[in-house]
Parts: C-alpha cells; structure tokens; sequence
C-alpha cells in the first residue's frame, strides 16, 4: 500500500486540507492502519497535484493563513479504482522486539521478562485504542456498506493485537520457567 492511495481514498470521501488529513485521518480514523507524519503528508499531497490526481484550491481566510483544499481529479479516482482492484504482496513485517528476542540468549530471565512486559503494556494500549473506535458491528443491518468495509479491517486489528497479546503473556510464561545458563 502506498501513501498515496490511502490520501485518494481518503480524498474520495471528501475534500480535506492537509491538516485535515493529518489530525482526523492519520491521527485518529487510519491511525491503526497507516501512520504518517505531517511531512509525509504534504510531499505526497505535492506530488498527486503534479500527477493530476488530485487538484488543490486556495480558500481564503481573513483572520487566519489561507486554506489549501484537496479533492481527487476524474484520474485520481480512476487510479485509486484501479488499485483497489489489485492483489497487494504480503508485507514485510520488522517487528524490532522478534530480532531482540532472537539474540536475547544472553540476557536474563528478568530482562526479557521486562522487554515482554513492556511491550505488554503497548500492546493492551493499542488494543483499547482499536476497542475505542465507534463503527457499527458487522451484524447490524443499518451499517452502510463503508462501515461494514471499515468494520472488517477493525476487527483484524483487533483479533491481531489480542493474538501478539497472548503471544507476549505465553512467552512471558515460558521465560519464567526456563533454567538460566
């Protein structure tokens, strides 16, 4: 996936300023599935203008800087119809702790014990941030086939935060019992 397609698709749904994209969709709406900074945003954002995929209006304010407000271009929506008709390849996962505990032999227990822990604590975080997301559930018949859509990638993330949750407390407990070299 790309940056760009998750901007049109965001841009599909209704025209937004950069900031807009940054403090209600990348911080809060997407936050869980793509994160990207405020620089990230607007280089990419440059970019789309100078495809032709979105357009760019400048509306102006009197008691505050002007807005720039994008919306996707007849060949912005052409585009992102055209990725969302493709298989995507598997991800690349790089889970820092994986490698950390692959080496963590000369570690002890309590020390490993503690990197679990804490990513313990991340962990619940996270899914109490996913648990916090208000969508209809897939059972209700007045959800709208977008909140169906947005609930189904809800509930993988959720389902994958409880699966690392029960990972962690599993080596947590089997770190325990090992004998220490």
């Amino acid at each position: 996936m790309s940056l760009a397609h998750a901007i049109l698709g965001l841009l599909q749904q209704e025209e937004r300023t950069g900031y807009d994209l940054k403090t209600s969709c990348f911080n809060q709406t997407v936050a869980h599935l793509w994160p990207a900074d405020q620089a990230q945003i607007y280089r990419t954002l440059d970019k789309l203008v100078e495809q032709g995929w979105i357009s760019c209006t400048v509306k102006i304010q009197r008691d505050r800087p002007n807005r720039k407000v994008y919306s996707v271009t007849a060949s912005g929506k052409a585009e992102l119809t055209r990725w969302l008709q493709c298989s995507q390849p598997l991800p690349i996962v790089r889970d820092p702790l994986l490698i950390q505990l692959y080496f963590a032999d000369q570690l002890p227990n309590a020390a490993i014990i503690q990197l679990l822990e804490q990513q313990l604590i991340a962990r619940r975080e996270k899914l109490a941030e996913c648990e916090n997301i208000e969508l209809p559930m897939l059972n209700d018949k007045s959800a709208s086939r977008d909140q169906v859509m947005q609930r189904l990638v809800l509930e993988l993330a959720i389902q994958r935060e409880k699966t690392y949750i029960d990972w962690l407390k599993t080596g947590i407990d089997i770190i325990s019992c090992q004998k220490e070299e």
